[in-house]
């Protein structure tokens, strides 16, 4: 299949009716087209699709939109909404050994609040016949009706949607191929429909179908209706699974996005100070609360040197005060004694005999002088009798404030130091202006989180459950195959049907079985030839294997250990979805058009060149490049000039919003002012 020529008609930023020659040229497969981003080169990619496979294209813009909606918007938005847009695609097709001409015109415009669309579809049977050399200049285009109302099916026949995909992608989806897993589901589709394994499960399919026909009887019409019902209830089951896989990959790639984002505005925010922001009221109110704390000790403790504790300071005159106290207290008591003794010596004398007065008189004024000294007193400071009952009583009193006024000292120090604390804490937390807008973001994008996850537990749920539907519509329809298979084998003409059928699907399964391992072996060295052919590290890997079950894929070094795609640069994943798009395409026979939407996104130079130079002239003999001047410079434009047949520049009006497709690329005559 080749393509020939596209047109535009007022689709997308495209204006008025814009025409691209697609032909290739002997040796020269490469048609370089040029735009910056936003210039429409993915919507020249979706036209190509939308011509070709209408509501089932899978075009980049459309997303989840629906096809009328996807329809209405792509109409220029400075068209007339009643005239609309048109696509269309021009190709040839070898079938048979007779070269055809196919032009699909896709047309939609706006008739009031409806829109419609037509689909019209010319051949010309005789292409090829024309002209010596099997090109005719203006290929003699019939319409066929009975082609145009069944294009949908008979554009399968020619390039299924599923190989197209594999035919038409851009830089994204390289990016998406270079994970194993993904790479996995590819190659299954791909061996399955490109290299023919799907024909042979078909036809087991067919023989299959055989077989029930062959049971069928008027009386079981019921039991095959019901058959039918439950396999359009597992293809729908089926379609909704796939979709809410989709779904979940999603959400979980948007939760993924949601937390790190979070994470990064959490990592600035504490590196801004945020969490000391945020505890700002916290600290300020504690602060309050320890600064009214040490004021309260601080008015106890001049409380307390109101009172007795300062006499602490003239300690020693209180000692010396108790002293004098003790002995002014003894002066007065023996004071009083010489009193009562001299009565009592007078009294005494007055009893005894005049013989033995005089010697006891001695003795009596002896002991009476004695005591008589005791009253006499160097200072007498006349203190009052309780004296030394009041200093004991201040003794204990000092004592007790001494051991009060300690604590609240203690206290005070205590809550000294955590006052100085909290202003060292509150002199680093940040100004409101610096982390307000951080805090702002920071709380949104907990919201954000917070329905991300939510979105992906109800992905997660929806999923199990139409896996759980699924495998009981499988169920069912499993037992009602049994069934009808049971009630019906009766007739030996059935049977004979029936036995040789379930021998041809034998052999058709062991055949399909073989040629699966054919072509994923010839697939294996495709690929591997492929990388080894672009990768600047030659050395790196040696070995390339695909599981005939899973269709995952490995690799190995030179020691035979495999290598951890994890290792390999974004660069080298993704050359090496290149390669495995190249492999297939040449086992496929390079049969389909290649057309590659932003090839160049994460190679080095090198790489870069190594596309150029190594897979680009020989991906297919027909490849389309839709590329920013970044990608396909003018060094890459001089090592690719050889085999270009034509190239273009889709030049923006940035005050117009239209887009115009310019002959030559960007550094060529005409062009150079196109940024």
């Amino acid at each position: 299949m080749l393509l020939r020529k596209i047109t535009l008609e007022e689709f997308g930023a495209y204006r008025g009716k814009q025409s691209l020659n697609l032909t290739p040229e002997k040796n020269k497969p490469v048609i370089l087209i040029g735009g910056l981003n936003g210039c429409g080169k993915t919507t020249l990619l979706d036209a190509i699709q939308l011509a070709l496979y209408g509501n089932r294209a899978r075009c980049s813009g459309r997303g989840t939109k629906p096809y009328e909606t996807y329809l209405r918007e792509s109409i220029n938005r400075q068209a007339d909404p009643a005239r609309g847009s048109a696509v269309t695609l021009e190709f040839t097709l070898l079938t048979g050994g007779q070269e055809h001409y196919y032009r699909v015109v896709r047309s939609w415009h706006i008739s009031g609040k409806t829109l419609k669309e037509f689909l019209n579809v010319y051949v010309d049977e005789n292409y090829g016949d024309h002209t010596p050399n099997g090109h005719a200049a203006q290929p003699a285009t019939r319409f066929n009706r009975m082609l145009s109302e069944g294009w949908a099916d008979h554009v399968e026949s020619l390039l299924p949607l599923e190989i197209a995909s594999l035919a038409f992608f851009d830089g994204e989806k390289i990016e998406s191929l270079a994970d194993p897993e993904r790479a996995a589901s590819v190659i299954e589709s791909a061996v399955q429909s490109l290299l023919g394994v799907s024909t042979v499960q078909q036809l087991r399919t067919d023989l299959l179908a055989l077989q029930r026909r062959q049971k069928l009887s008027e009386e079981e019409q019921h039991l095959l209706d019901n058959i039918r019902a439950q396999e359009r209830e597992r293809e729908e089951v089926t379609s909704a699974y796939d979709v809410a896989r989709q779904e979940l990959a999603r959400s979980k790639t948007d939760l993924g996005k949601a937390q790190r984002k979070l994470e990064s505005l959490e990592e600035a925010f504490a590196k801004e100070g945020g969490h000391l922001f945020s505890r700002r009221v916290e600290l300020e109110n504690e602060r309050k609360q320890t600064a009214s704390h040490l004021a309260q000790v601080r008015a106890d403790l001049v409380q307390l040197a109101a009172g007795p504790l300062p006499l602490l300071m003239a300690a020693p005159l209180l000692a010396d005060l108790s002293v004098q106290a003790t002995r002014e207290e003894q002066a007065q008591q023996s004071a009083q004694v010489l009193q009562v003794l001299q009565e009592r010596d007078t009294w005494l004398l007055d009893l005894l005999p005049e013989a033995d007065r005089d010697r006891l008189l001695t003795q009596l004024e002896a002991d009476r002088a004695s005591r008589a000294t005791a009253t006499q007193l160097e200072v007498d400071l006349q203190l009052p009798h309780d004296t030394s009952g009041q200093l004991t009583v201040l003794e204990e009193l000092l004592e007790l404030d001494t051991r009060r006024g300690r604590d609240l000292l203690n206290a005070a120090a205590e809550f000294t130091e955590q006052l100085d604390q909290l202003d060292r804490q509150l002199a680093g937390v940040p100004a409101q202006h610096k982390v307000e807008a951080l805090q702002h973001a920071r709380e949104e994008q907990l919201v954000v989180v917070a329905q991300s996850r939510a979105d992906h537990e109800r992905a997660a749920a929806r999923l199990e459950e139409l896996k759980r539907r699924r495998e009981h519509v499988t169920a069912l329809l499993k037992r009602a195959h049994d069934e009808f298979v049971r009630t019906k084998v009766k007739a030996e003409e059935v049977e004979r049907i029936i036995k040789y059928s379930e021998k041809a699907r034998d052999t058709l399964e062991r055949f399909g079985s073989a040629l699966l391992e054919r072509h994923i072996s010839r697939l294996e060295v495709a690929v591997l030839q492929s990388f080894k052919v672009l990768m600047r590290k030659q050395g790196l890997v040696q070995d390339l294997r695909i599981d005939t079950n899973k269709f995952t894929l490995t690799l190995a070094d030179t020691d035979g250990e495999q290598i951890d795609p994890a290792r390999l640069s974004a660069g080298e994943r993704q050359l090496l979805a290149v390669s495995l798009l190249w492999g297939l395409m040449r086992v496929a026979g390079n049969r389909l058009p290649s057309v590659i939407d932003t090839p160049l996104g994460r190679l080095d130079s090198r790489h870069r060149e190594h596309l150029v130079d190594r897979y680009f002239p020989q991906a297919s003999d027909q490849v389309l490049l839709l590329s920013t001047d970044e990608e396909i410079d003018e060094h890459l434009l001089g090592r690719l000039k050889k085999s270009i047949a034509h190239t273009y520049t889709l030049v923006h009006d940035d005050t117009e919003f239209t887009t115009s497709v310019v002959e030559g690329y960007w550094w060529s005559e005409g062009i150079q002012h196109v940024h």
